[in-house]
């Protein structure tokens, strides 16, 4: 066991996830990277081992408060501290209200909200024993406004900022702990492959601008978690330029 800086990132099969592994293990740390796709992580673990960075891996449902804390464990087993956790899988398969897709919006609630809840749950009671960590929740620009076609998914993304600000009046002021929103704006990623709402793929081929690219929300993870410890970057709203 080392006392390597260690931090887990959820959601890290692709997209933001992919990226904030990257640059977090570029920085130093040891990254325990989960997801459910396993050939995805490992493939990941590679490429940052590649690279001289340190990486392990564990398949992990975020909608099962079992194996997140079996996560949180396995990364405590490998380097005895949590110093990030970084709550990031998600769902957006927008759609209206009208078209009654009750499925997909018991997995938003199950992933985007209920695996933030099990991730804190999970690494929590670690940090407050260590006296300091850092969690940070990704929420999104539609956590800031509702439009039409996301009000399920806006829903879920106004929870996690609740919940995360929340979480953060609640800290032992005398703890290191930090907490930060992450409220990225339209990103480049595999999110919009869940939306299966014909009305609302039409209007997305109508949108015209230079997207956020998921290294660019890395960045921003980052430039939170290299902050001195008496600064806490509270939250993060980032879009493209062009976005409304």
């Amino acid at each position: 066991m080392t006392e390597k800086k260690t931090a887990i990132i959820t959601g890290a099969s692709s997209g933001i996830g992919q990226a904030t592994a990257k640059e977090l293990a570029e920085k130093g740390y040891h990254v325990m990277l989960a997801a459910r796709r396993e050939e995805r992580l490992a493939e990941l673990k590679k490429e940052i081992e590649a690279e001289g960075g340190s990486a392990d891996y564990k398949v992990t449902d975020v909608t099962s408060a079992e194996e997140m804390k079996q996560l949180a464990q396995a990364a405590l087993d490998k380097t005895g501290r949590i110093d990030v956790f970084v709550n990031n899988a998600g769902l957006m398969p927008l759609s209206f209200m009208n078209k009654l897709k009750i499925d997909e919006w018991d997995k938003m609630v199950d992933v985007n909200i209920k695996g933030v809840l099990y991730g804190i749950a999970a690494v929590l009671p670690i940090m407050e024993r260590q006296k300091s960590g850092h969690i940070l929740n990704v929420s999104s620009v539609a956590g800031h406004q509702v439009s039409k076609g996301s009000a399920v998914y806006s829903g879920t993304k106004y929870a996690v900022r609740a919940i995360s600000d929340g979480l953060r009046q609640e800290i032992d002021p005398s703890h290191e702990i930090r907490v930060t929103i992450v409220s990225p704006g339209a990103v480049e990623t595999e999110l919009t492959h869940t939306i299966t709402d014909e009305d609302v793929l039409d209007s997305f081929k109508s949108m015209s601008m230079e997207m956020l690219q998921a290294k660019d929300i890395a960045n921003a993870i980052a430039y939170a978690v290299e902050q001195p410890a008496h600064v806490d970057v509270n939250e993060i709203l980032i879009r493209p330029r062009q976005q409304p």
